[in-house]
């Protein structure tokens, strides 16, 4: 899959599509930051569930 992503990156960068690099970029980021507060969510809500099992 990183490999698909970076061919994509790759291809943008050599027919000078900055904008659309600029897109994908802030895409990429979205789904990392998005990512990132799914796993928190889910680790707050196993530590309420083990508070509340005590």
């Amino acid at each position: 899959m990183p490999s698909f992503f970076h061919h994509i990156r790759r291809r943008l960068l050599k027919n000078n599509k900055i904008g659309r690099y600029l897109q994908y970029a802030i895409g990429e980021i979205i789904l990392v930051v998005a990512g990132i507060l799914i796993a928190l969510y889910i680790n707050n809500y196993n530590q309420q569930e083990k508070k509340k099992k005590e």
